[in-house]
């Protein structure tokens, strides 16, 4: 029985192994080290007498037998999961959603309570976010996050654009009234979501200014944080319509008329079998409150 076990969660790991394209990935994302995965593979191998991976230059493939095996586990992984997800539905209806507190705040709370009246038997929990890392997304049944359809991933459906623009504090926007955003580019900080973030580089293309030849940009995940920053004097951040308050208060200036159009939220849904019924609700609930919203601030769609 033990043995039987084993051989369970050995072909549970091979089934996660398989979304890799080599067992070093595989290993960060699973949290083991390389030798354990190349381990549990090898024992795997020889339970089941033929190979599951040809190793390439490039990393790893399924072998054709290991993609026959792959899509038997899976279509059953898929039957428990959904049986399982059946019986906590029975249980209770909820829905978990990932989201920064920026758009927490400024957009989806001010609109729960129609949700909320509208399907009482759903029970909704905000889960805050910033990373939006594969292993939190495990935890919630939704996610909402930003960017453009260059930089997310094809399990994102675009649900509200909106463009982002410059923004600077009433110093900064002085300056830029007088001497012009090119003239005074190079003397500014910019302030990004991350790292690997592209949106500066298209901003600058589309408006015709030179690369950014700075070493000292700012990276701030968190786009409250990043907001205040801005109106403490620290650079200047792309941004969107939801900090209308603050450009209305004389807070944030924007700096720009080029926008990034393409920019907005995207719905991401974990990795798996079933969506719940609540959560497909919920889902078709925010492409509601979307359209309504786009329609009511006028902006394109």
């Amino acid at each position: 029985m033990l043995k039987r076990f084993y051989h369970h969660d050995s072909l549970r790991l091979f089934c996660e192994i398989s979304r890799h394209t080599s067992f070093t990935n595989a290993a960060s994302s699973l949290n083991m080290t390389k030798g354990a995965i190349s381990y549990q593979i090898k024992t795997l191998e020889e339970v089941f007498g033929f190979n599951l991976f040809d190793r390439t230059t490039r990393g790893v493939k399924l072998t054709n037998e290991a993609l026959t095996l792959l899509s038997i586990s899976q279509s059953r992984y898929a039957e428990i999961e959904a049986e399982i997800l059946s019986l906590k539905e029975n249980l209770s209806r909820s829905v978990t959603v990932g989201v920064s507190t920026y758009f927490a705040a400024r957009w989806l709370s001010p609109r729960l309570m129609n949700f909320m009246q509208k399907h009482p038997d759903i029970q909704l929990r905000i889960q805050p976010m910033i990373e939006f890392s594969d292993d939190e997304l495990q935890e919630v049944d939704l996610a909402i996050c930003w960017g453009n359809q260059k930089t997310v991933s094809s399990r994102m459906e675009p649900f509200l654009t909106i463009s982002a623009f410059p923004v600077g504090n009433s110093e900064i926007a002085s300056r830029v009234s007088r001497l012009g955003m090119k003239g005074i580019f190079e003397e500014l900080t910019l302030l990004r979501d991350r790292d690997s973030s592209n949106a500066w580089s298209e901003w600058l293309s589309l408006a015709e200014h030179p690369p950014y030849l700075r070493k000292d940009t700012l990276i701030i995940p968190d786009p409250n944080v990043r907001v205040q920053a801005v109106i403490n004097g620290q650079g200047i951040a792309l941004m969107d319509d939801l900090v209308s308050d603050e450009l209305n208060a004389g807070k944030l200036h924007r700096l720009s008329q080029v926008n990034l159009s393409d920019y907005g939220y995207f719905i991401i849904c974990p990795e798996r079998a079933v969506i719940s019924e609540a959560t497909t609700l919920f889902i078709e609930w925010l492409y509601e409150q979307a359209e309504n919203y786009l329609c009511q601030v006028h902006i394109p769609r």
